[in-house]
């Protein structure tokens, strides 16, 4: 629970037909519940979208900009807190998967997390070292004196505590030879830091090639940050997964999602589609909250394969002794609250305020809930009535809209849609949409 004089995000997260509300009433609702400004409203209001001279600043050969839409995941509370979770992102099905699978783990207290500081590492490569173990010698031993000139930078990081903590050094093998690796461990604080460590990296470069008699070539950030995991686990009774209520159905319902679950574990093929069930949420909540989701991508990805020995699961599930379904994620989570689009897009402040989060370590915990929430969501679908059912009930407006329903007409074939009972193709909505047209 949280501290006394703590901030609460949202004081319930548990908002009972919110999708009922209209998109304006939506609104109102989240800005009493968490308190954001007039102007955050707005810009959420805005449909997204930034002035042309705000784009401008942001990347090069500006023409314009592109809306997706942002929808509120309820039912969250992660460390005792309550929240509300906003994802960015144009598929649908996703936003109600992780509010549904959020819920059925109240009775356990929710979501919990374990995360690392904020460590990231940068590299610098070295070659033609005349002695590559003697090199390697040489920056073991000058470790401190590559610390303090990675932090004699002036920043604001450094001065929170953060810095160049330690130094690592790794031979590899490649198509070139071998190569000596110096990796710089950074503490990022609140930060998701490429910039300060790029800075740190090119900064040390003379120095480390004084001390190894080589060459250092790239001095870059990389995005596998294996110092810096996020951790979540939350426990689900078979009554909270039942379709019916009954602990027999969630015992059956649990199973069904052990077998799923393994067969991403044994197999890259399926291991891929289940992880992107992971990222649904994972890089919707990371977009929403204007992080560099390309980044946390590439690291979940890699660590996936690099810590299993070949790609294979993000999550992992197992039943305890109590015949609960256990769920657990541990992955990278490079984010930042401070600096990059965070601080200068407005719909991304405005998503940040109504997560209310105070560190970057909280809000990693908050996109890999949202993540472990999302899997388990697809893994249950699947397990039970199979993937479409549910995603077809809510992806049926956008195939009337796609197949030229417009007005009354989008509702009308989409209810026509649902009630089909073959396979729901587009074609389906197009003979749906005639049919309606002639009477």
């Amino acid at each position: 629970m949280p501290m006394h004089g703590e901030r609460v995000p949202v004081e319930n997260s548990r908002l009972s037909g919110f999708f009922k509300l209209s998109v304006d009433d939506r609104r109102k609702l989240v800005q009493k519940l968490s308190g954001i400004s007039d102007e955050q409203v707005e810009a959420l209001a805005n449909n997204g979208e930034l002035s042309d001279e705000a784009a401008d600043r942001m990347i090069e050969n500006v023409i314009g900009t592109m809306s997706l839409p942002v929808g509120i995941a309820t039912n969250f509370v992660i460390d005792g807190k309550h929240y509300l979770i906003p994802f960015c992102l144009e598929e649908s099905s996703v936003v109600a998967a992780a509010s549904n699978m959020a819920k059925r783990c109240l009775q356990n207290g929710g979501f919990h997390t374990q995360n690392d500081a904020p460590l990231m590492i940068g590299q610098i490569q070295i070659l033609d070292a005349p002695d590559i173990q003697e090199a390697m010698k040489n920056l073991n031993q000058s470790k401190d004196e590559i610390i303090a000139l990675c932090n004699s930078l002036p920043s604001t990081m450094i001065k929170l505590g953060g810095g160049c903590k330690r130094i690592e050094t790794r031979v590899i093998e490649t198509l070139s030879g071998p190569m000596l690796i110096l990796h710089i461990i950074v503490d990022c604080r609140d930060a998701m830091g490429a910039n300060a460590v790029n800075t740190m990296a090119e900064l040390i470069a003379p120095e480390v090639e004084r001390l190894t008699g080589g060459r250092v070539h790239l001095k870059i950030l990389s995005n596998l940050a294996a110092h810096r995991l996020a951790r979540v686990e939350a426990i689900f009774t078979p009554e909270e997964l039942s379709s019916d209520g009954s602990i027999e159905n969630g015992k059956e319902v649990i199973n069904g999602i052990i077998e799923a679950h393994h067969f991403a574990v044994a197999d890259p093929f399926r291991a891929t589609t289940h992880n992107k069930g992971v990222m649904n949420a994972i890089s919707s909540v990371a977009v929403a909250c204007g992080q560099d989701w390309r980044a946390i991508e590439a690291g979940c990805h890699a660590w996936s394969a690099y810590s299993n020995n070949h790609y294979s699961s993000m999550t992992n599930w197992s039943i305890n002794d109590e015949g609960n379904l256990v769920g657990r994620i541990e992955t990278p989570m490079a984010v930042g609250i401070v600096g990059g689009a965070s601080k200068v897009h407005p719909t991304a402040k405005a998503n940040l305020a109504i997560l209310g989060v105070q560190s970057a370590n909280e809000l990693a915990g908050i996109i890999c809930a949202a993540g472990l929430a999302q899997n388990l969501g697809a893994l249950r679908a699947l397990a039970t009535s199979g993937i479409q059912a549910g995603h077809m009930k809510l992806h049926s407006r956008n195939m009337a809209v796609s197949a030229g329903a417009v007005g009354e007409e989008i509702e009308l074939v989409a209810a026509r849609l649902q009630a089909h009972n073959g396979p729901k193709t587009q074609t389906t909505v197009k003979n749906i949409l005639d049919e309606l047209r002639k009477e």
